[in-house]
Order: C-alpha cells, then sequence, then structure tokens
C-alpha cells in the first residue's frame, strides 16, 4: 500500500488499543520468525500460508477465563462450557474491532480465529486430529505473552493458561516481541496437567491430539456424525425418534446453537495449573486436591524426571525456554 495512505502507527499503540477494546493480555510477533521456526515442521502453520500481503506482524491477544468456572471440578460441565464460549465471541468481536482500526490507519489486517481449523487437510475421517491455521499457543510464546507447559499450552505470568487466544494478522510493520527465555512450567517435576487430565492424554511435552480432542469437543464434529450415523443404522423407527430425542441430541443441538462444547470443553488442565498470579489468591484452596491422580500417574511423572529421556522437549524447546538439568 501507498505511504501517504498510512498513518504513522506504533506497537504501543496497536497495544494499547487492544486493551481499550477489551484484551486482558497482548503481544506482536515477527511473521517471518514464525515462518522461519514452525512449531511442527511435518505439518507447519505459517502466517504466510495465510496471506501473501499482510503477514508481517501477528498481533496475538488473550482474554482470561472467569475464575469461578475453574473452580468448578467437572471438566464437563456444560456451564464452564458455555461461559467459555461467551470468552471467545468477545474476543473475536474485540480481534475484529482492531482489525477494523488498523485499517483505518491505511494497514491491512485479517483475524485468524483458535477455532478455525484447515478444511483443506479433512480427509473424511472425523476422527482425525485437525488443527488451527495457526498454533495460537506457539504464536502468543512467540509475542512474548508467556512459555509453552508440559501439555504443549501457554502459560503466562498473569493467568497462568486460563486464557483464550486469538490473532490478527497485519502489514503494520511495528516493533515485534521477543519470546521469554526462562519457562514458567517446571515440567513433571509439577505435572498437575498431567495427574488431572481425564483422559491421560498428556506425554512429556507433548500431547495424544486425538484422544484429547474426545474431551476437548465433546460434542463437536465426530460426536456429530457418530450420532447421526446411530440414528440412520436403527431400523425400528420409534428407536430413532427415542435417539432424536435423546440427551446426546439435546447436548448437540445447543453446541450447534452455541459452539458450547462443540469448539471448546475440558480444560481441566487448565484449571489447576498452579502457574499465574490468579492461582495462589484466587484458585489454589479449591483445586490443590487432584481427584484425578492415580498411582499409575506418579509412577509415570517420576520416571520422567529420573530418565534420561527428554521426550519431545528438543523440539520444542524454543517455545518452552531453557530447562535446568
Amino acid at each position: 500500500m501507498v505511504s501517504v495512505f498510512k498513518a504513522p502507527i506504533s506497537a504501543v499503540d496497536i497495544k494499547q488499543k487492544a486493551l481499550d477494546l477489551g484484551a486482558d493480555l497482548v503481544g506482536i510477533a515477527d511473521g517471518k520468525k514464525m515462518d522461519e521456526y514452525p512449531p511442527f515442521p511435518e505439518d507447519p502453520k505459517k502466517p504466510s500460508d495465510i496471506t501473501d500481503h499482510d503477514a508481517d506482524r501477528v498481533i496475538v491477544m488473550a482474554r482470561r477465563l472467569s475464575v469461578g468456572t475453574s473452580k468448578i471440578p467437572a471438566w464437563d460441565n456444560r456451564h464452564k462450557f458455555y461461559n467459555d464460549e461467551l470468552a471467545i465471541t468477545a474476543l473475536e468481536e474485540t480481534a475484529l474491532e482492531l482489525v477494523l482500526w488498523l485499517e483505518k490507519q491505511g494497514y491491512p489486517a485479517l483475524i485468524v480465529p483458535p477455532t478455525h481449523v484447515d478444511p483443506w487437510k479433512y480427509d473424511g475421517d472425523p476422527n482425525k486430529h485437525l488443527s488451527p491455521l495457526l498454533s495460537m499457543d506457539h504464536a502468543a510464546v512467540e509475542a512474548g505473552l508467556g512459555t509453552l507447559g508440559l501439555n504443549l499450552q501457554l502459560l503466562t505470568p498473569k493467568y497462568g493458561p486460563r486464557v483464550m487466544l486469538i490473532a490478527v494478522l497485519t502489514s503494520a510493520q511495528v516493533e515485534a516481541d521477543q519470546p521469554m527465555k526462562t519457562p514458567l512450567c517446571e515440567g513433571p517435576k509439577c505435572g498437575r496437567c498431567l495427574s488431572a487430565c481425564p483422559g491421560d492424554v498428556i506425554g512429556q511435552w507433548d500431547r495424544d491430539w486425538e484422544s484429547c480432542d474426545t474431551y476437548r469437543n465433546p460434542h463437536g464434529f465426530k460426536q456429530l456424525t457418530e450420532f447421526l450415523g446411530n440414528v440412520i443404522d436403527q431400523t425400528d423407527a420409534e428407536q430413532q425418534k427415542k435417539l432424536i430425542r435423546s440427551e446426546d441430541s439435546f447436548n448437540l443441538w445447543q453446541s450447534i446453537l452455541r459452539g458450547a462444547g462443540a469448539v471448546i470443553g475440558c480444560r481441566r488442565c487448565q484449571d489447576v495449573c498452579p502457574v499465574g498470579e490468579d492461582y495462589e489468591s484466587l484458585l489454589k484452596e479449591s483445586l490443590d486436591f487432584i481427584a484425578e491422580e492415580t498411582p499409575e500417574k506418579k509412577i509415570r511423572l517420576k520416571s520422567m524426571v529420573d530418565g534420561e529421556d527428554e521426550g519431545n522437549y528438543l523440539a520444542q524447546s524454543r517455545w518452552i525456554g531453557i530447562m535446568e538439568k
């Protein structure tokens, strides 16, 4: 775009506008750095894959989750799902207003939603994990908002992992933030995320994403296809009607209506993480005890601490930080 149409703008201006519009945290990543260091080289998701023109900077914004919902222990509580969906909606509105503001200043921009997966990668198997167009957690690290934890989830100094994330790509070549070098996560020495996981999907700086999807999206596309398949397979009309009127059908309808349980779900690992200023003051009393902990999980964590195998650490160390031996 011709420079005469561009208003003077700085990283400070963008961050302040994002905060004014409702973001709780905001950072700016260098799009070229994200192109250079894709978090999963076997399936790179890069800003330049989305746009050839306006990926110079990746603005990452976070909205904190409600503390009251974190104190609800059940991972599948629909009240939690609904509140999280409202947080995503608010964050999307903030992102849209920021895009419109940037374009008024002369800098084209576009939103990368956290729930938008790559439709061209879908091969007809609803059981396969589909990742977003950008890894918001890795983008947030590149934007200086925090570091990744044992389960490859963003941790922030203020809110721990209890945030929703969204990104805005823009042509505004303002100063980018730098990633934090000191890790916020203690890894398997803590391991509370692994202990609390209802699906036991967390590994050593890794996660079984397909198994996690069962809990993260309990009423998502996979469950919808399974339910519709069961309805079609019924040869008795009364049984079909019974399924259509069932609680499963009702939950799927509600999830399609609002997204609660379809694009968000279990966040038990986020709730129990001790990182963040909010944990000690507002959450510890309710969440210190982990009912899902088992002797087997304790043994697995101990073997991670004692063993020489670093798991997936080396591949993800750029975003985890430098761990002390």
